[in-house]
């Protein structure tokens, strides 16, 4: 009940998937469109303009939602015209204690010498003093509230005499609904040196990206979680992708579930979660946990067969996975060797029947590419033969030690973690 439902899609789908959300959750229950920058400027467009933006829809269950929305901090210009006057507390302005209207109770009694009434005025302590005052002022009359604001040093006269208060900004901007980082503003904002959004900043970042089509930056799921839940809620991402949801949640301690049709999606998540948080425990389903299991998702569907066991060691699929001509390669592997030099190995994946022959062209491949290492991955054990062929492919030498140039692991040695390529 006191969930949130953040979905995103692209422009051809998105205004028809809010139909849908408004039948779902009903229209009093849509919150907001947010709007996020998601790349920099595009030149190179005909007849359209350069689309930068996503659209992300905001839906609760109920007016029972966990919403919590940090800030945006205020910019140096706006504090430095806004607030003028500065104190021992830092920059502030004097606001007004008094509301329209006059009132025949304490709120409309003289302090200090001042009468609110002739002025058609009455005195109304803003909330945000209120939290300054003994239980946020309860049980106090207005006067009692002024003379204990006045001691504290929050009441100063104004030209006029009239009594006002000094307001100093506040944390900054509640988030709106468009997120927008602006490149050149680092070093314009109050209390920061980031520039204004930079937390949602697009992915340009060559460490974060994981080569995932529709990737996301951390920071903007952790916008999202942290708005709209608190620590230890659950996090659900249905579709998760590169784990990008998944991610952000574990950061900032909240449970989480992620689900993704793909086998190179899970293992991809498994690897950015073993990487970001060493040690952490988490369980994993749908995915071969043997012999028994890889065969039949072998039976099942070769390719995804394919693109499993190639991400389960750290492989990246040949173009990404894709169905088409392989050239002889079914991943790559990118390394460092004992030298730190980058190399990479050449992966061939058979989920059937094997041959020596296999290992030849693997070796073929190899030479064709100029890789430093061939590494074969079969559902069944291999024969003498093939063992005797990758023999004969030689050792690669790095920093003193001597690297088999063909390897050869089961589908079993991959699942039980026996794999150490270099």
């Amino acid at each position: 009940p006191t969930g949130s439902l953040y979905l995103h899609c692209d422009p051809t789908a998105s205004h028809y998937l809010k139909i849908l959300l408004d039948a779902v959750f009903g229209l009093k229950n849509f919150r907001s469109e947010i709007i996020w920058r998601r790349s920099s400027a595009h030149n190179k467009l005909s007849r359209q303009y350069g689309p930068i933006h996503d659209t992300i829809l905001f839906y609760s269950r109920c007016d029972n939602l966990v919403f919590h929305p940090g800030y945006t901090p205020y910019s140096k210009r706006y504090i430095a015209t806004m607030f003028k006057k500065r104190d021992e507390r830092g920059h502030y302005r004097m606001n007004e204690l008094t509301g329209q209207g006059t009132r025949t109770g304490d709120s409309g009694k003289p302090w200090l010498g001042y009468d609110p009434t002739p002025r058609g005025r009455h005195w109304a302590i803003p909330a945000s003093l209120r939290e300054y005052l003994p239980d946020n002022g309860r049980g106090m009359s207005p006067q009692q509230m002024l003379d204990v604001l006045n001691e504290n040093g929050w009441i100063a006269r104004s030209d006029d005499g009239r009594p006002t208060y000094k307001q100093y900004p506040g944390a900054g901007v509640p988030y709106q609904d468009v997120w927008s980082y602006q490149s050149g503003t680092e070093g314009t904002l109050e209390c920061t040196e980031d520039g204004i959004d930079a937390d949602v900043k697009w992915l340009d970042s060559e460490d974060e990206r994981l080569g995932y089509p529709t990737q996301k930056p951390v920071g903007l799921l952790e916008r999202i979680v942290r708005t709209s839940s608190n620590e230890g809620d659950v996090v659900l991402d249905p579709f998760c992708g590169c784990g990008t949801t998944v991610h952000a949640a574990q950061k900032l301690n909240r449970r989480w579930i992620g689900i993704d049709i793909t086998h190179l999606a899970i293992a991809l998540i498994e690897r950015r979660l073993k990487d970001a948080f060493p040690g952490i425990a988490y369980q994993v389903n749908g995915v071969p946990k043997d012999a028994a299991g890889a065969r039949d998702l072998a039976d099942r569907d070769k390719h995804e067969f394919q693109k499993w066991i190639v991400a389960t060691i750290g492989g990246q699929p040949y173009k990404g996975g894709k169905k088409g001509m392989d050239r002889g390669i079914d991943g790559y592997l990118h390394f460092r060797d004992a030298e730190k030099k980058p190399q990479f190995a050449i992966i061939s994946v058979k989920g059937g029947a094997t041959k020596s022959g296999d290992i030849r062209d693997l070796k073929g491949t190899m030479e064709r590419e100029s890789a430093a290492i061939g590494i074969f991955l079969t559902l069944n054990s291999p024969t003498r033969e093939m063992e005797k062929e990758a023999a004969s492919a030689g050792l690669y030498e790095t920093g003193g030690q001597k690297i088999p140039r063909i390897q050869i692991f089961t589908a079993e040695q991959v699942i039980a973690s026996s794999v150490r390529v270099y």
